[in-house]
């Protein structure tokens, strides 16, 4: 997920010019749960390493690294203080502490799977560090998970650019990858509204 101030081609010119380092910073910060274009930096580097100018295997060592890094650094962070940020902002935005605990213990009991498959997800790979330390997720637990998921998620994201990269062009392919990530968003968020409404409705009629 990346934003629009931020264009492909400085985004291109960072990864050329910095490397590996700007894969590793990109994709560590955005899953620390900082908002910056990590897939978009990661995809980039993959297709660099498919012209040629970086070396594959340290682009996905690269990712791989800052993935597991950024979300360790995210679990800690919601674990020491992400709940009571997160009851502040309920009562910014009139969610019920209830309503919360809801999405809490939905979100425990799905912990492992919103963890690894998570990183396809957009938002879902900024926050699902946090959400996992806010659910107190065994730490062993989430570090498999994370550290799986990871490399998964940098294996199929590096190879897809630096294979494909020779057929189509990386804006297409930058478009491609973040529509999917945006579907899956929809259908994860309707996995957890639905079920909520439905209760809400049926508690409603009693």
């Amino acid at each position: 997920m990346s934003f629009e101030f931020v264009s492909l081609e400085t985004i291109r010119e960072i990864a050329h010019q910095y490397g590996y380092w700007a894969v590793f910073v990109g994709i560590a910060l955005e899953n620390a749960g900082i908002p910056l274009p990590g897939e978009t930096i990661t995809l980039v580097g993959g297709f660099l390493a498919g012209s040629g100018e970086l070396n594959y295997w340290f682009v996905l060592g690269s990712a791989i690294a800052g993935a597991i890094l950024g979300d360790n650094f995210g679990y800690w962070l919601g674990k020491w203080g992400g709940w009571p940020l997160l009851l502040r902002l309920g009562k910014l935005f009139r969610i019920r502490e209830e309503q919360l605990h809801e999405v809490k213990e939905q979100f425990r009991q799905n912990a492992a799977r919103a963890v690894f498959l998570g990183r396809f997800v957009a938002l879902l790979r900024i926050f699902a560090g946090p959400l996992a330390g806010i659910a107190q997720m065994p730490y062993w637990k989430f570090f498999l998970c994370n550290a799986a998921g990871a490399t998964v998620w940098a294996s199929v994201m590096v190879s897809l650019s630096y294979f494909v990269g020779n057929l189509i062009s990386l804006e297409k392919l930058v478009a491609w990858v973040a529509q999917f990530a945006i579907l899956a968003l929809i259908l994860v968020v309707a996995w957890f509204v639905i079920p909520m409404w439905l209760e809400t409705r049926k508690a409603n009629h009693l």
